[in-house]
């Protein structure tokens, strides 16, 4: 009977300890935005509104999704030290040269992981013409749950979130997802 009792404890303890764990890797809560009369529920999943966020550029200019005036956006999060975001910037590149007007790329640097030298050299290094944002202090990059990077979320101009993309992408399904975007 003791050893019944106790490895029922021992189960719920374990469980206790699970669901604590798991609620602890969601990367954010949803948060409600009050748009005029509508409410919006702002989460880094497809389907919600893309959390909003205002961040330095290497330019010194401050961007945010506000300031896009209804025109998509491609958000990538990367960082000068990681292997496939060099892999990726030269896509993105030349992604930015052929869609330049129709969409907008921010690169968004997860500063508080590198550097803003090292992000300064990579900008230079791939010729990025698009904003390169700062997030000096990971506060977007926890809003939008980034654990690895690259990680590239696809925003329509109304400023839904209709795909994300966990790793490099090649130009083929950046090209594909770019199309899809205009398409929304």
């Amino acid at each position: 009977m003791k050893k019944g009792l106790l490895a029922l404890g021992a189960i719920a303890v374990f469980a206790l300890i699970v669901v604590y764990q798991l609620r602890s890797i969601e990367p954010t809560q949803p948060s409600i935005a009050a748009a005029g009369s509508a409410t919006k529920v702002e989460m880094p999943k497809i389907g919600y509104s893309a959390p909003q966020f205002s961040l330095s550029g290497l330019d010194g200019k401050t961007y945010s999704l506000q300031s896009l005036n209804g025109k998509p956006v491609l958000l990538n999060f990367w960082a000068s030290w990681c292997g496939p975001c060099r892999t990726e910037a030269p896509e993105l590149v030349s992604l930015y040269e052929t869609y330049k007007g129709k969409i907008e790329i921010y690169a968004i640097n997860v500063t508080a992981s590198d550097s803003v030298e090292g992000a300064k050299a990579f900008v230079e290094e791939f010729g990025f013409e698009f904003p390169v944002l700062l997030d000096e202090t990971a506060e977007t990059a926890k809003k939008y749950g980034i654990r690895p990077i690259p990680t590239t979320f696809f925003v329509n101009g109304e400023g839904m979130i209709v795909d994300k993309v966990i790793g490099p992408l090649d130009q083929k399904s950046m090209e594909d997802k770019f199309a899809k975007l205009l398409e929304d």
